[in-house]
Order: structure tokens, then C-alpha cells, then sequence
């Protein structure tokens, strides 16, 4: 048995035909040249972003019909898994083409509102753990592997970045028609 210990690799921007256009407004979001160093840094600065909302104020919308603040953590979280989940099956070679997912059937079974917002935190930071503990176990060749998501192709590492840009997105809008300073 091998006693070499894996060397954590970066995960760098993924390059043309790596996922269609549409996903190209989360990468582009993500600062820097690794995801992996995204992943990390944003876990931090969104729970302290989500310090001091109470859970009223988790129950804000920002207009009618749209998602509250528990909600929209709910949809984070949510499909970070959906999203990490379609990265460890083509980053171990599954070349079974996968299901898309409507978010906006997902976030009203999720039942977020019902929730605390510290059971909210804790589960986006555990979700966010398990990503980034499978990321470790990507190698180059993994990294480039794609597969078939919602009838388009993708990369693993174009998951990676568009965890880290989805997120981004979302925190925005917390901030801008939220109002969240954290």
C-alpha cells in the first residue's frame, strides 16, 4: 500500500466547450485562478454575511413572489449538492448522461422558511465541507472529465467554478435588494 500522500491540486478557470454560455455569467464572477481557493474563502465571508439575520429577517422578500433570504440560502445549498453530485460522477467516469432540476419546484419543497437560520448556516457549511473534500480527490485528468448535465456537456471543473459563481450571485442580490451588510 502506497504511503504518498495526494498533493491538493489547484482548480483552474475551465476553458471553451466546457460548459454552455449560460453558466459563463457564475464563472466569470469568481475572482482568481482556482476554484478550490474560491470555495474556501467564500464560506467564510457568506456565513458573516448570514451573522445577525434573525429568523424574521430571514423571512424577508425583497417583493411578492419572490424567494425570502431562508429560501435563497436553501437554493445555495441545494444546488451546490445538485452541482457536486454531477461532478463526482463524471470526475469517476460515469458517462451516464444526468437529469436537469427545476429550482423553482426545489426551493418550495425545501421548506426552508420552516427552518432556523442557524440550521440553515450549518448545513450550507457542511455541504460546502463535502465539496470541498471532493475536490481533494480530483486529479488533472478528473478535473477535465465531462459529462452530459440538462442535455449539455460540462467539465468537473466547470462545476467547481460554477458552485463558487452561483453563490457569488446569490450573495449579491442578498446584498443589493436584500439590504444584507454582513
Amino acid at each position: 500500500m502506497s504511503t504518498a500522500t495526494h498533493k491538493l491540486i489547484a482548480i483552474p478557470k475551465p476553458g471553451p466547450g466546457e460548459h454552455i454560455d449560460y453558466f459563463s455569467r457564475y464563472v466569470t464572477l469568481v475572482s482568481g485562478d482556482d476554484a478550490r481557493a474560491a470555495l474556501t474563502r467564500q464560506v467564510g465571508e457568506t456565513l458573516r454575511l448570514l451573522d445577525g439575520v434573525s429568523d424574521a429577517q430571514g423571512l424577508h422578500r425583497y417583493a411578492t413572489g419572490k424567494w425570502s433570504v431562508k429560501e435563497v440560502i436553501g437554493h445555495i445549498t441545494d444546488c451546490e449538492r445538485v452541482f457536486a453530485y454531477r461532478a463526482l460522477r463524471f470526475g469517476r467516469g460515469d458517462e451516464a448522461p444526468l437529469a436537469g432540476f427545476d429550482e423553482n419546484q426545489y426551493v418550495p419543497q425545501a421548506n426552508s422558511d420552516l427552518r432556523s437560520m442557524a440550521s440553515l448556516k450549518a448545513e450550507y457549511s457542511a455541504v460546502r465541507a463535502a465539496t470541498l473534500s471532493l475536490a481533494e480527490s480530483f486529479d488533472e485528468s478528473a478535473l477535465v472529465r465531462q459529462g452530459l448535465a440538462n442535455n449539455a456537456p460540462v467539465s468537473v471543473r466547470a462545476l467547481m467554478w460554477m458552485i463558487a459563481g452561483h453563490e457569488l450571485h446569490h450573495v449579491a442580490l442578498l446584498r443589493e435588494r436584500y439590504g444584507l451588510k454582513g
